[in-house]
């Protein structure tokens, strides 16, 4: 037996819990990251010829495979949003892009700078990483499939995975500037490198990104569902993988104008859904890329199960360890709920959103990604660790915490107890007068 057949084996029985395990922790305290980051530190304690897995040594995979998961996922959350995009209807998004998000960057870069000693540029790093939140990996918080009704999604959802959606690409520029400030700094402070930062990484490549994204999105629209040749009109088949055509199409050509990819692809998903938005191969494209997407996630957190397990979190201090608990149970909540603020969100709803700004696949990534453009000023494996902890954490609490209180939040709206004039009562994720996911007819 070679280590390449353990390896099948291994890959075989994810893949299989993969498929199984959804069903098997519905309605529990439990999740599916949970399950398979548990696993990935038991395999790896076990005396077995293992490959060692390193995202230190191995950045540059690492960087790459985080990269394919972070983009899939970003094309399934804008196929499943039905709500059109508009100042109004999507008030919430803006508010924990606007506010909640930068609020908690700033006060984690105060924390870290102050509470780990690191210099600014390493402390701006560790906010800009850990700023993007991430769902999927607790499912109950997200939006399901796509449905017809595009009133159709509880404002917490329809929150969390907007968010999501929009701030996996808005984190680019604060690691840029994290990149940029240790460049022109080092160890210590320049304010020399604002100004090309804010043109250049700011302004240019989230405007190149849009509109890429939106350019994309209308091409593919009208090839799907409007081009009068039926061959080519791909709405017609149920062939789920062109939706990994439009993620990497839209990502690729936008990274090669000098774009944001991860925006591209996010606008260019809610472009495709927005040309027909009652078409049942949303759901097609949707099914195929959740699938996709879970299979990934799997693979991903038993690695990051298995880093752990080989000593991944022995640089970890206890300033570190506590910035990592003080952003994700005071930080995070505090600064989601006051961007939420005068908005729809009140009470336990609001609490919610702000309280599940879940870390996950998306702060691996920029991390492995700041470190292959600019050294900085604190030893990588502390901040690895840092990180890893964060993430670590956060699909445990987050993870096991979901379904409870979703589910109690259901339970509330249900009855009633929770229903406030104008505001719908419908629970989360009961579509209206149609099986959520169901196709045209």
């Amino acid at each position: 037996m070679t280590l390449a057949d353990g390896v099948f084996v291994w890959l075989g029985l994810g893949a299989l819990l993969a498929a199984v395990l959804p069903r098997v922790v519905a309605g529990r305290p439990l999740s599916l990251p949970v399950v398979f980051l548990v696993s990935g530190i038991a395999v790896y304690l076990l005396p077995l010829p293992l490959p060692v897995v390193d995202p230190v040594e191995q950045r540059l995979m690492t960087e790459h495979v985080t990269e394919v998961c972070v983009i899939i996922a970003l094309m399934g959350a804008g196929l499943a949003l039905n709500r059109p995009v508009g100042p109004r209807s999507w008030a919430s998004a803006w508010r924990l892009l606007g506010v909640t998000m930068f609020l908690t960057v700033a006060v984690t870069a105060l924390v870290a700078w102050w509470l780990l000693d690191w210099p600014p540029a390493a402390a701006l790093l560790l906010a800009a990483v850990l700023a993007p939140t991430d769902p999927v990996l607790a499912s109950e918080v997200r939006v399901g499939e796509p449905t017809r009704d595009e009133h159709d999604e509880d404002e917490v959802r329809f929150a969390l995975t907007s968010e999501a959606g929009l701030n996996d690409g808005l984190a680019f520029p604060l690691t840029y500037a994290a990149v940029a400030l240790a460049a022109a700094a080092g160890a210590g402070w320049s304010a020399d490198w604002i100004g090309a930062w804010a043109v250049e990484d700011v302004v240019f490549k989230c405007v190149v990104g849009v509109l890429s994204g939106l350019l994309i999105g209308r091409l593919l629209g009208w090839l799907f569902f409007r081009t009068r040749a039926t061959v080519l009109r791909l709405s017609e088949y149920k062939e789920g993988f062109v939706a990994l055509a439009a993620t990497f199409l839209s990502y690729g050509l936008t990274e090669l104008v000098g774009g944001y990819g991860f925006l591209a692809v996010f606008t260019t998903a809610c472009t495709v859904r927005a040309a027909e938005r009652a078409h049942g191969f949303h759901n097609v494209l949707h099914d195929f890329v959740e699938q996709v997407e879970r299979l990934l996630t799997a693979v991903l957190l038993f690695l990051l199960g298995a880093f752990v397990a080989l000593g991944g979190l022995a640089p970890l201090t206890w300033q570190g360890a506590v910035t990592a608990l003080l952003l994700l149970l005071v930080v995070r909540p505090l600064a989601g709920w006051a961007g939420l603020l005068g908005g729809r969100l009140r009470g336990r709803e609001r609490w919610v959103v702000a309280a599940y700004g879940i870390r996950g696949i998306g702060s691996l990534y920029y991390l492995a990604y700041a470190l292959g453009r600019q050294d900085f000023p604190v030893p990588e494996r502390e901040l690895w660790a840092v990180v890893t902890f964060t993430v670590l954490v956060s699909v445990v609490l987050h993870g096991l915490t979901a379904g409870p209180v979703v589910s109690r939040l259901d339970r509330r709206r249900t009855t009633g107890s929770d229903i406030r004039p104008g505001r719908l009562s419908r629970p989360f994720g009961m579509a209206s007068g149609r099986r959520r996911g169901a196709p045209d007819s």
